[in-house]
């Protein structure tokens, strides 16, 4: 039989299906004790509306390769950051056409009033170009921001840095 945590690390993520949830970095942990498989996830965000979908589809997988007892834990802390999705992850969200996330905001002490958000720097996944324009704050998903390259002029899905 296939390990629990191999298994596991096949599910898909619902919103980003090029990305596994172990690419993702919500997958945190699996453990196996007499017949007993216990997940632990992690939502993107607080409210991630694909959580339900994680669970469900991490439950079926096990269970499908065998694991009759599956219990889907949800992890709030730490909190998620993008500087967890994996280098393989951030490779597929390029190839995929959708800029990954640069290194997430790191905060300690008061945290500064400003009047419009910080913008970060995001390359074209498409031609590479840094000479991009945010058109949305907002896409498909709420962890993703729509942009347009200046150089190509493609429109492309960037995963906000969290």
């Amino acid at each position: 039989m296939v390990t629990a945590e191999a298994v596991a690390a096949t599910v898909t993520d619902p919103e980003l299906p090029m990305l596994t949830l172990a690419d993702l970095g919500v997958l945190r942990s699996v453990s196996e004790s007499d017949g007993r498989v216990v997940v632990a996830i992690t939502p993107t965000y607080t409210g991630c509306p694909a959580m339900d979908t994680m669970r469900d589809d991490l439950e079926h997988a096990l269970r499908a390769a065998g694991y009759t007892d599956v219990e889907i834990r949800t992890q709030l802390a730490p909190a998620w950051t993008s500087d967890w999705i994996s280098e393989s992850g951030r490779r597929k969200l390029a190839e995929a056409g959708i800029a990954p996330p640069g290194a997430a905001p790191r905060r300690s002490g008061p945290i500064p009033l400003t009047l419009s958000p910080p913008v970060p720097a995001v390359r074209c996944p498409v031609c590479g170009s840094a000479d991009t324009e945010e058109q949305s704050r907002f896409g498909a998903t709420a962890c993703k921001a729509l942009w347009r390259c200046r150089a190509c002029l493609e429109p492309f899905e960037h995963v906000k840095e969290i």
